[in-house]
């Protein structure tokens, strides 16, 4: 068995260690004899919908955030487009999770358009949101570091990937952390969020496999060190204000 892997604009949108996400995902991977390919698209190369089962698409600065926009609005986002319809999956984190919405509005220039993949805008806050994150999902707890000042508000087709306990998670507002859809995930958990949360790696490798291989289970792991980092980033999270 194999996975495909594709790294979306790792030199403009992998900030905060997002890149770990994607070490995390052939790693696991391969602890259980599935051969895992990473390959990473850049400005200017053309996405194959057909290779990858599943994408990352990490964090940036709002420069890069308009440079990438600029690069999906045509080709490669119709692309995208393919490879989700046909049942890839896609891990989105800060800036990418926020050019998958419909719009990023800074504070200051027009509205960066998004894919629309997921149904949420964004837009600048007057806060920057900083610190250790904690929020509960169907799955499990969610751990995370967030750094941002965009306010993501969750339309009616997205569903929050997790209610926030401590921190601010899309807006400091509603205590929703993310968003699903279909196998569209985005999160402004950084740091990385899949080491830290074997769970959510786990079901993006299995919506993943069953892209090519249908129907597939996951041998279980040892997942010690994996909790015991949890256990710690959680009791740091308690303590923030």
């Amino acid at each position: 068995m194999d996975l495909r892997i594709c790294h979306l604009y790792p030199d403009l949108m992998c900030i905060y260690g997002d890149r770990g996400n994607v070490i995390a995902l052939a790693q696991r991977a391969r602890w259980r004899g599935i051969d895992a390919q990473v390959r990473e698209l850049r400005e200017g190369e053309a996405l194959d919908p057909d290779w990858a089962d599943l994408y990352f698409f990490g964090g940036g600065q709002d420069l890069g955030q308009d440079v990438v926009s600029r690069d999906l609005q045509g080709a490669n986002g119709e692309a995208l487009r393919r490879a989700l319809a046909s049942s890839a999956a896609i891990l989105s984190v800060c800036g990418g999770y926020q050019l998958l919405g419909h719009e990023y509005v800074p504070a200051d220039g027009p509205a960066i358009p998004g894919l629309g993949l997921l149904d949420v805008t964004t837009r600048a806050g007057k806060l920057r949101f900083v610190g250790n994150l904690l929020a509960e999902a169907p799955q499990g707890t969610l751990i995370g570091f967030e750094n941002h000042s965009g306010c993501t508000y969750l339309g009616p087709q997205a569903r929050p990937l997790a209610r926030v306990v401590v921190g601010h998670g899309n807006n400091g507002e509603d205590r929703t952390e993310g968003a699903v859809q279909g196998r569209i995930v985005g999160t402004y958990c950084h740091g990385s969020v899949l080491p830290k949360n074997p769970w959510l790696a786990d079901m993006l490798l299995l919506w993943a496999l069953e892209r090519r291989h249908g129907a597939v289970r996951l041998d279980p792991l040892d997942d010690t060190m994996e909790l015991a980092a949890r256990r710690a980033a959680a009791e740091v999270a308690r303590t923030r204000p």
